[in-house]
């Protein structure tokens, strides 16, 4: 198993709590960006700078993503390649995506997508909270419990 993260948009919380069970648990973990990353000096932690432009970090976990994967990211879209590849997903709130649930997920955000463009709807998501953090480290922990 390895773990990647869609880095360019995972707030720092998330990263230090997945630095941290990447060592722990001596499971590599590459963060794939479109910048420049810096990260604690590990062998179980990779950085995979990618070049710029609309879905590129994107379409490289995609190509490199295996069944037996753990994917962090909040990008609905990506997360369902990901599962179609049969890798676990899960975003930086603690909430897992499944084949049974990312189809209404798309749903949902193509709606919010057209809400937003049409001027109707202005705000995003909260703001990640520590309430959010525990979430994530918790389902977190159980993803990687149920991998050994």
């Amino acid at each position: 198993m390895q773990i990647w993260v869609d880095a360019d948009a995972c707030p720092k919380p998330v990263k230090e709590i997945l630095y941290r069970a990447a060592h722990k648990r001596q499971i590599t973990m590459v963060l794939v960006a479109n910048q420049f990353l810096s990260v604690p000096a590990s062998p179980f932690i990779k950085t995979t700078q990618v070049g710029s432009g609309f879905d590129v970090a994107d379409n490289y976990i995609v190509q490199q993503i295996t069944a037996e994967d753990l994917l962090i990211t909040a990008d609905i879209p990506l997360a369902a390649e990901a599962i179609a590849k049969g890798a676990a997903v899960i975003n930086p709130r603690g909430e897992r995506y499944t084949k049974d649930s990312i189809g209404a997920r798309l749903n949902m955000r193509d709606f919010m997508e057209t809400m937003r463009s049409s001027g109707v709807v202005h705000d995003g998501p909260p703001p990640y909270n520590d309430k959010d953090k525990q979430t994530f480290a918790n389902a977190l922990d159980r993803l990687l419990a149920q991998a050994n």
